[in-house]
């Protein structure tokens, strides 16, 4: 009876830790107002929650082709909750408008706390099935750049 309770007191929190690297779905519109619902074959969510961290993105996705993240099971996930309404509607948002890849966006601060996403930074949450198997930041846009091209199409 004392070999179960001690196996169970130490298997219990490794349990408990496995359940919370499950990430919850959810959906968010896009740039272009297309919805998007965090899809069970995605194999790299990179997360920015403030302006600097969407600029590595920026910064490592120029050049790339149209596709580009979609074709290697990546999606990019900006918080634009603390951007003024009138500005994200007015002018970020259109611009965004006309990047060659895909962001979608929390306004409402609804889904990137969730991920304990580093200020100044890209988290890169790599998955499988929609459990976290690698967490990783970046603040290089060539270190982030050359992670993506590593990824496979």
């Amino acid at each position: 009876m004392k070999v179960w309770i001690l196996l169970c007191a130490l298997l219990f929190p490794a349990l408990l830790h496995a359940e919370d690297q499950a990430l919850a779905p959810w959906t968010l519109l896009d740039q272009h107002d297309r919805p998007y619902t965090l899809a069970d074959d995605l194999q790299v969510l990179l997360v920015a929650r403030d302006m600097a961290g969407a600029k590595l993105v920026e910064a490592a996705l120029a050049g790339k082709p149209e596709g580009y993240l979609e074709q290697r099971h990546a999606v990019f996930l900006a918080d634009i909750s603390r951007m003024p309404s009138l500005i994200a509607k007015m002018f970020a948002v259109p611009a965004m408008r006309d990047y060659p890849y895909r962001v979608i966006l929390d306004r409402e601060a609804r889904v990137v706390p969730r991920y304990d996403a580093p200020a100044e930074a890209v988290l890169w949450l790599q998955l499988d099935g929609r459990r976290v198997i690698e967490r990783q930041s970046f603040t290089d846009a060539a270190q982030l750049g050359a992670a993506l091209q590593r990824l496979q199409p």
